[in-house]
């Protein structure tokens, strides 16, 4: 089992930019396709992006590409480069890890079997 860790939320203003991290303990990433959701307050939780296990393959919500940005580089963080923020970005942001050997980057929380307990991510305008 894998226990996950978000980290690097916080304050920013509109156009600006953050990383999160997400770190891993227990087990190695590299057993896992991850994804990183968010959830505003009111809302249901929401698919912000995915990278497959060997990194090859990335999936972004329509609402994030182009600003966010998803990687691995070894095997126990994954990270999500934010810019451009704006206002409506503002929520939790949750990493989740995928065992299955079948997916590639799902975009469907019910596929994510492990979450970390999230970092509050405010955006002002």
């Amino acid at each position: 089992q894998v226990q996950l860790v978000e980290s690097g939320g916080g304050l920013a203003q509109a156009g600006g930019s953050l990383r999160l991290s997400c770190a891993a303990s227990g087990r190695a990433l590299i057993r896992y396709d991850m994804g990183w959701f968010r959830q505003a307050p009111g809302k249901d939780r929401e698919f912000v992006a995915a990278i497959s296990r060997g990194g090859i393959n990335t999936v972004y919500a329509d609402s994030v590409k182009g600003r966010f940005t998803i990687s691995r580089d070894n095997a126990y963080t994954v990270y999500l480069q934010m810019n451009s923020l704006k206002p409506e970005d503002t929520a939790v942001y949750y990493c989740a890890a995928d065992p299955s050997p079948y997916s590639s980057g799902s975009t469907l929380l019910k596929d994510y079997d492990y979450w970390g307990q999230g970092t509050q991510v405010t955006v002002s305008s």
